[in-house]
């Protein structure tokens, strides 16, 4: 059974890892990756364009055929 705990505060975690280390929990720590900030730019930026109207209209035939 795994068990998660979400924002834990940092003057808590001692006393957590320290239980869960003597009732012989395995502990296990999953730091949140963010995102690359030039992905987020570039996903900023098409936003942007798209709604100042410089984006590209396509059918969904258009689509398919590109994607052949």
């Amino acid at each position: 059974m795994d068990i998660v705990l979400k924002n834990v505060k940092k003057k808590d975690f001692p006393v957590l890892k320290s239980l869960a280390k003597s009732l012989g929990f395995e502990i296990t720590i999953e730091e949140e990756k963010p995102y690359d900030p030039e992905f987020v730019k570039e996903i900023l930026e098409a936003e942007k364009s798209i709604k100042e109207g410089r984006g590209t209209r396509m059918t969904m035939e258009e689509l398919k055929e590109l994607c052949k």
